[in-house]
């Protein structure tokens, strides 16, 4: 009895002191805690709203279903609005911004691009390669058939979920033609069965059972060993199906004869209200001209600066260059760690070793890419800090589940694309290449490439020149000639930077918003006497996760209620 009467004296205290130390909440925390469950909610119905219907297997993209979402869409705007913010925390509100942005994307998708009645890569939906940004990059129809995401040999669950996926390839691709009858986008069309011909080269590969695909964990095979005959089927019926769509494109280009980007106004409104940024077309024009001048005029300093020192020796052996190769990805992990910019975690240094460079054989089938890591993997390896974001998703996902999921329509362009390039230039400056003076001239020769590429697509993006005219300056401006107009990767990041405004200059214009608040940051830091702490600095840019670089900086500024 004594031992009883004890143990409930000790449990009155603890309540008493837990009461004490945690007083009740103010009504208006208590109201703005319930708001933001009220934002979690919306947020859950909106991202399904955003899916087509499903019927039968085949999403619902024709006029009628997306005239029927935009007549919804003032309703989710309506919801959102009715949400009172007032008292927020800065991050809550941000939260509200986002879905703000992604619904200002699909009204833009709505009323302007429209994919799915103007641009047939749209319909590519198989994908054998995992992306090193938050989500696809592109529009592209829905549900995605993501390969990479199945675990191999198939177990019978995933191999009847895989079977019903891809059985529904063909009816989606002879949908596709009738939502796409009027479309008159020269250059989505004239491109537009590439995105079909590498389909069915993963499809084909995958029914041979030697499709390897790069992923989250680096290189993984993919086979149908023990698959169903059902499945066997589904693959070979979907190939059947892009092989003919991808004809069909080819055949229907020639007779397409319009303009394929979306304007300068339209591009304005784009990146103001959905990727919430701060520069126009002209701006962004006039910027990206001034990092292309930039870095070439650098390049050529460092060369001067290197001119008595010996080249950089290529590897021209797969297996001394893997050994290489492992060895730069160590020495970069320790960089990260040694200078503060990245906090030493086994999951951080594992996802980079993932992505340790393979060798590429010299040849005209080597890209831009593959000509600057043949000579060193560290400018490449710096941009790939991109998975290391993917790993922060992964094992330190943010507290809020509205940051827990990609933004839609590729909102974290800027953000992701932007602050990757900026890596390249960051680890340079902070001292990574202080024993390969060479390897300073490749991160100049990376920049140069992305300002050039970026450039042509908002020309695109005006209709001022076309997608040929776009690789020709893209490589033109790319030093040392290792940029080929005609290779399927100019083809490639032209025609995405067409069908997702704001991309391609996203490299240049996220960077240079980082720079911004590291800037804004040292200012700070010299205003109150402190001494700027790199470490701290990124832990804090960092902190806020996968959003606009104009939301990371009022989230970090906002005033401190007291």
């Amino acid at each position: 009895m004594r031992q009883l009467i004890w143990a409930m004296t000790v449990t009155a205290l603890a309540s008493a002191t837990c009461s004490q130390a945690a007083p009740a909440q103010s009504p208006v925390a208590a109201q703005a805690d319930a708001g933001h469950a009220d934002l979690v909610t919306l947020f859950t119905d909106w991202r399904a709203f955003v899916q087509p219907d499903i019927r039968a297997g085949v999403p619902d993209y024709s006029a009628p279903a997306m005239a029927r979402k935009a007549a919804d869409l003032p309703r989710f705007r309506a919801r959102l609005n009715a949400i009172a913010t007032t008292g927020w925390p800065a991050a809550d509100t941000n939260d509200w911004r986002l879905i703000e942005a992604e619904m200002n994307g699909f009204d833009f998708y709505l009323r302007v691009l429209q994919p799915w009645a103007r641009d047939p890569g749209f319909y590519q939906t198989v994908f054998g390669e995992e992306s090193d940004v938050p989500a696809h990059e592109g529009p592209s129809a829905s549900p995605a058939i993501d390969l990479f995401k199945f675990t191999y040999p198939l177990s019978r669950a995933d191999d009847r979920k895989l079977t019903e996926l891809l059985g529904g390839v063909a009816a989606t691709l002879t949908a596709a033609r009738v939502n796409l009858a009027a479309s008159n986008a020269a250059d989505l069309w004239r491109y537009g069965d590439r995105a079909f011909r590498e389909q069915s080269e993963v499809l084909a590969a995958l029914d041979r059972g030697d499709l390897k695909m790069r992923t989250f964990s680096g290189e993984q095979a993919a086979s149908l060993a023990g698959a169903s005959p059902a499945l066997r089927k589904a693959v070979r019926d979907a190939k059947a199906a892009t092989d003919s769509f991808a004809d069909w494109i080819a055949a229907e280009a020639p007779k397409k004869t319009g303009p394929s980007g979306v304007g300068k106004a339209n591009y304005d409104w784009y990146v103001a209200h959905v990727d919430l940024s701060l520069n126009t077309w002209d701006q962004q024009v006039t910027l990206l001209q001034r990092e292309l001048d930039r870095a070439l005029t650098s390049l050529r300093l460092e060369e001067v600066r290197n001119r008595n020192l010996p080249p950089i020796t290529p590897i021209d052996d797969a297996a001394a260059f893997r050994r290489m190769a492992e060895a730069k990805t160590a020495k970069f992990n320790d960089f990260l760690v040694a200078t503060g910019l990245v906090p030493d975690q086994p999951y951080f240094r594992k996802a980079m070793a993932a992505q340790t460079s393979s060798y590429a054989a010299p040849g005209p089938d080597r890209n831009f890419f593959a000509n600057v890591t043949a000579l060193d993997p560290l400018p490449l390896l710096s941009h790939s800090t991109h998975w290391i974001e993917l790993a922060r998703l992964r094992f330190e996902p943010r507290a809020s589940r509205i940051r827990q999921t990609p933004p839609l329509f590729n909102i974290f362009s800027d953000r992701s694309e932007g602050f990757a390039t900026a890596m390249e230039e960051i680890v340079m400056q902070a001292g990574l290449y202080d024993d390969i003076p060479h390897g300073r001239e490749l991160v100049w020769i990376m920049l140069a490439n992305r300002a050039a590429r970026g450039l042509a697509s908002l020309h695109v993006q005006a209709n001022e020149i076309d997608l040929a005219g776009a690789g020709r300056f893209h490589a033109e401006w790319t030093p040392r000639h290792w940029s080929n107009p005609q290779s399927k990767l100019v083809g490639f990041e032209q025609l995405l930077y067409l069908r997702q405004p704001g991309y391609g200059p996203s490299y240049v214009i996220g960077k240079i918003q980082l720079d911004h608040l590291l800037a804004r940051a040292s200012h700070e830091a010299e205003v109150e006497g402190k001494p700027f702490v790199l470490k701290d600095v990124f832990a804090r840019i960092m902190a806020a996760g996968i959003l606009p670089p104009t939301l990371i900086e009022d989230e970090m500024y906002a005033p401190i209620e007291k």
